[in-house]
């Protein structure tokens, strides 16, 4: 009987731990990504250029190119400078916005990409996704997922506390994604990867039921691979459905109507939240509502610099953001003064569940 089964892509490497950032070079060699370390490194305007100080020893050869911003020209801009170097790879160091930049150049090109992590702010660290901020909007572009992954946990600590806590927002959304993706195959018959939503759940409920912190190694870990896990779940799957649905496209909508002033994880751990309340599953509300308050995450609009009719605004836009996808926000199409007496009813809610 023949074996039935499917090939995965996933990187070659996974590096969560500290001082693993020093052993970059050694990597590439061993890997056979790239043996004189001929790459180009992309760092940002920060902690990026100090890592390259640090690893300049064991890559020589490498060219060091900063980007700033996290748009797509800069991605466009940097790809039009990878030809010429004759690189192996592309090695993107630091937060979201410069991984990403990265990881659309080196796909642009067909290079292969190593993602070395500062943050833990959001799940792009392994994703097959490039989110980049274009002609207002910030639309996701489709990339090729990293060929290996390093996380520094000793580069981590010393980057922005509410950044790295914004990445647990993120994980948790994934609870939300998940339900919004069973909602549409049930109304739908739009079909579940079994798989990806195995990874992405697993993560989630990793971090949901974790007593620990920020100040805990163990805790940072398991959230650093609960994001890397959400980004194989997309690349299995082959959409971001393991990972976004109402929760993303509430994000989506503050973003082109330029409201709020919470991190992308703040934005979807509250839109995860508030539409896990909109579906009436109020143990799981509550549980992610537990560990939100437990990690200093916003759980109200004013905790993202939004009034609450800013909100129903916002709420109001979010299914034109994916007109593909379907989530309980489609599925209720609550009209504006619907939306405000939900957004009431869930402040209510939460004041009882965490008085």
């Amino acid at each position: 009987m023949p074996l039935l089964a499917r090939t995965v892509n996933t990187p070659l490497v996974i590096e969560v731990r500290r001082g693993a950032i020093a052993d970059l070079g050694p990597l590439l060699a061993d890997q056979r990504i790239s043996a004189g370390g001929d790459v180009a490194v992309v760092v940002g305007p920060g902690q990026g250029e100090r890592i390259v100080e640090l690893i300049r020893p064991t890559l020589g050869a490498a060219d060091v190119f900063t980007v700033y911003g996290g748009t797509l020209d800069a991605a466009l801009e940097l790809g039009d400078k990878l030809p010429a170097g004759a690189y192996d790879a592309v090695v993107g160091i630091g937060g979201g916005k410069t991984i990403d930049t990265a990881k659309y150049a080196a796909t642009r090109y067909g290079m292969p990409m190593v993602s070395v992590a500062t943050s833990l702010a959001n799940d792009g660290i392994a994703s097959p996704i490039a989110t980049l901020d274009h002609n207002g909007g910030r639309p996701s572009y489709g990339v090729h997922i990293p060929i290996a992954v390093m996380v520094d946990l000793d580069f981590v600590e010393t980057g922005s506390d509410l950044r790295n806590r914004a990445g647990i927002g993120e994980v948790l959304s994934n609870l939300s994604a998940l339900a919004d993706w069973e909602l549409a195959r049930e109304v739908r018959g739009e079909q579940v990867d079994g798989l990806g939503a195995t990874l992405a759940r697993s993560g989630a409920e990793a971090i949901i039921n974790h007593p620990g912190d920020m100040s805990d190694d163990g805790f940072v870990t398991i959230l650093a691979e609960s994001l890397i896990s959400s980004g194989l779940a997309m690349a299995i799957t082959g959409t971001s459905r393991p990972c976004s649905g109402g929760c993303h496209e509430i994000m989506h909508a503050m973003h082109l109507l330029r409201l709020g002033t919470g991190s992308h994880g703040e934005q979807v751990g509250l839109g995860g939240l508030f539409c896990t309340f909109l579906r009436g599953d109020l143990d799981r509300f509550r549980q992610m509502a537990s560990c939100l308050h437990r990690h200093g995450l916003p759980m109200l609009p004013a905790g993202i610099g939004l009034t609450d009719d800013e909100f129903v605004e916002v709420v109001t836009l979010a299914p034109r953001t994916r007109p593909d996808r379907y989530t309980i926000i489609e599925h209720l199409d609550l009209a504006p003064d619907g939306i405000r007496g939900r957004l009431a009813d869930y402040a209510d809610a939460l004041h009882d569940h965490l008085r």
